[in-house]
């Protein structure tokens, strides 16, 4: 099962908004074949493993990260595929949590014949498609936030400059946060303040995320950088027909989500982005749009990467939240992960 895992991960940049899966076929302990998903539309890796295994498959067993699929979507069912290859066990990581699914592919196989074992690794498989998961439980991406940071907690100067607070190594990473994402996302502030493009570009990637901007007023320029390539997603609370034409021309996609407050309304937009097949969402924004998410529950990770520097008090802040007048409204993390990134260090922790 971790070498199942281990194939699973070669998929982290590519299979989006499908998840990442692995499998291992073995017989008579030796492995006759294996297999990972590279891209939606493309074979699943049950099916990579049985062309690679061949007749060697009849009697094995098979290792899986994911529940193998029971329905027809892009490709055929892959359980169907297990029980006419006719593996006799079936070791499987994980429930697939897809409505369309949940728990019918290991149904199918039993029904065959087949023992099924499920639950082997199950933590690391959920870790590996934790966005997957989201999305399928709860209707909404997983949404990652980056913030890179002085050591005082500082993230820019007063007059905004940035450049750049961290390391080459820290910035080569947050690349690959980049690249494992479904889309980057942004806000206005940070589109007139730094023109960023937010693509994947230290890193070697298939595919760039979509990306998104939260941009209540469209002020959004329609020579923004962001803006090359068409497809972007803009969140608006405005209607302004001229201001939406003219962005469209750009090749961007205006949707007009407004809160009732001039803002766009956030949960809805975390809805939306579900719908556009989004399974992990990197932030990467100023302190307002940070704050604004954080108090609307919809951070699930933080990202921090904290420079040996000091900015001082009157530069900008990581967050932008209200003042707490008692502790208990503290916002409560759990730490995940602890490293030096060159002669930085960053921090991975889990909003409870």
């Amino acid at each position: 099962m971790s070498q199942a895992l281990q194939l699973a991960e070669r998929g982290l940049y590519s299979t989006s908004p499908n998840p990442r899966v692995g499998c291992v076929i073995v017989c008579n302990g030796n492995v006759v074949g294996s297999g990972w998903h590279e891209r939606a539309g493309q074979a699943h890796a049950e099916i990579n493993a049985l062309n690679l295994a061949g007749t060697a498959a009849r009697g094995a067993a098979i290792y899986l990260t994911l529940e193998p699929c029971s329905h027809q979507g892009r490709t055929p069912p892959c359980a169907e595929a297990l029980i006419k290859a006719g593996v006799t066990r079936a070791i499987v990581a994980m429930q697939d949590p897809n409505p369309l699914v949940v728990g019918g592919g290991c149904a199918l196989l039993k029904q065959a014949g087949i023992e099924v074992q499920t639950g082997l690794m199950e933590a690391e498989a959920r870790a590996l498609n934790i966005g997957f998961i989201t999305r399928m439980t709860h209707k909404r991406p997983w949404v990652r936030m980056k913030i890179a940071a002085s050591l005082d907690g500082k993230t820019a100067l007063k007059n905004g400059a940035s450049h750049w607070i961290t390391n080459e190594l820290a910035r080569r990473d947050g690349h690959r946060l980049r690249a494992r994402s479904c889309a980057v996302l942004t806000g206005i502030g940070t589109v007139l303040a730094d023109d960023p493009q937010l693509t994947v570009r230290q890193v070697e990637t298939t595919r760039q995320p979509l990306r998104v901007v939260v941009d209540s007023r469209l002020e959004t320029p329609v020579d923004a950088r962001m803006l090359c390539g068409g497809g972007e997603l803009i969140f608006t609370a405005t209607a302004s027909e001229g201001k939406i034409m003219a962005l469209r021309d750009a090749g961007a996609h205006p949707i007009v989500l407004p809160d009732g407050n001039g803002n766009v309304d956030l949960v809805r937009m975390m809805r939306t982005l579900a719908d556009y097949e989004i399974n992990e969402v990197l932030v990467e924004a100023g302190a307002r749009l940070n704050g604004s998410l954080i108090k609307a529950g919809l951070v699930d990770e933080l990202v921090i990467y904290l420079a040996p520097c000091l900015i001082g008090d009157v530069a900008q802040s990581m967050l932008n939240l209200p003042e707490l007048t008692d502790l208990a409204g503290k916002h409560a993390l759990k730490i995940q992960d602890l490293r030096m990134v060159g002669s930085d260090i960053r921090i991975v922790a889990q909003v409870e």
